[in-house]
């Protein structure tokens, strides 16, 4: 069964190429959402429902159960996969991205779910601002991914995070992710979510908790590493 990898905001699928270069397996998938970087279809209207169908949808057409593996939005994607149709999984992992019992929007989220000051937030977000902005919170290649933002990305992540302000009553996962095995990982500097929450989802999954040098892309800040863990996580399965 193939690996399958799903990006966040505001990245697309090339944000896994260090740690896909780590792993010792080939059957890699990274996933590239509509409007990160991939054409928005007809009618798709970036809502998270439309997303977690999406990838599902992705998964689904692989004919076998795969191990799911999420970053930020990716992750809460992945966390309501593993939570609604746990069949299409074998494992999972989570990373700085979770529905838990004590999560709260950070400050950016909040500020895209608020009208009118979420698009004056987006024109304020020039390349500039945006590799500033990444570089802050430790993005391991904050430039590329600033120059592939653009303003079909910027239209889906206000979407995307307008349709999910009651995100933790609407998607709370309860302790249905113990259906399968899961790992959280998660950067103990990462200024998007305390540890604290990802710590919280692990314990209602029954999953691993594993602590990461680094911030809100911890993972990815130590590819080596992470693929070490991750393949542990697999080959416990």
């Amino acid at each position: 069964m193939p690996a399958v990898f799903v990006h966040g905001v505001p990245d697309t699928s090339e944000l896994w190429d260090p740690l896909l270069a780590e792993l010792t397996r080939a059957d890699t998938i990274a996933l590239r959402l509509p409007g990160f970087g991939a054409p928005i279809p007809d009618g798709f209207a970036c809502t998270k429902e439309e997303y977690a169908a999406w990838v599902a949808e992705r998964v689904r057409e692989l004919g076998e159960p795969v191990d799911l593996v999420g970053h930020d939005w990716g992750s809460i994607l992945v966390q309501r996969i593993a939570t609604t149709t746990p069949e299409l999984i074998r494992t999972y992992t989570l990373s700085d991205g979770v529905v838990s019992p004590i999560f709260v929007w950070h400050d950016l989220a909040q500020q895209w779910q608020t009208p009118e000051l979420g698009e004056q937030i987006m024109e304020l977000m020039t390349p500039d601002a945006i590799v500033a902005a990444l570089s802050d919170a430790q993005h391991p290649d904050a430039a590329a991914a600033a120059a592939r933002g653009d303003d079909a990305m910027k239209r889906a992540i206000l979407c995307l995070y307008r349709s999910a302000v009651d995100l933790r009553s609407e998607w709370d996962p309860g302790e249905r992710a113990q259906q399968r095995p899961g790992l959280v990982m998660w950067g103990c500097d990462d200024p998007y979510g305390s540890p604290a929450g990802g710590e919280a989802a692990a314990r209602a999954a029954g999953a691993r908790f594993v602590l990461v040098d680094g911030g809100h892309w911890a993972i990815l800040e130590h590819p080596a590493q992470t693929a070490r863990t991750l393949e542990e996580h697999w080959a416990s399965a």
